[in-house]
């Protein structure tokens, strides 16, 4: 019974997940901004974390638990630096804030 309720759940974790991602994916191609679609570059990165999560937890191999480590540690170090790019971009055009 409780494998049941566990595939089930990561049955249903995957599908939200899927969905989720294909909504970035759209708001990736066709963002109003370009601040907007490093969002969303962002956003990806934390759901292939949270799909290789899923995965670990589908398939009892927690080899996918450092893959989303990984992604994460990537994620987290490419949004610091488009922050940082924003940050100077907004010095250049002289907006404080």
């Amino acid at each position: 019974m409780s494998g049941m309720i566990l595939d089930a759940a990561v049955m249903f974790a995957g599908c939200a997940l899927g969905l989720a991602t294909l909504i970035t994916v759209v708001v990736l191609v066709r963002g109003p901004g370009t601040i907007d679609r490093a969002i969303a570059l962002d956003m990806l990165s934390l759901l292939l974390a949270a799909i290789a999560g899923v995965t670990a937890l589908g398939v009892s191999d927690s080899a996918f638990v450092d893959v989303a480590i990984g992604i994460s540690l990537i994620g987290f170090l490419s949004a610091v630096a488009v922050a940082r790019l924003v940050e100077a971009h907004a010095r250049v055009e002289g907006r404080n804030g």
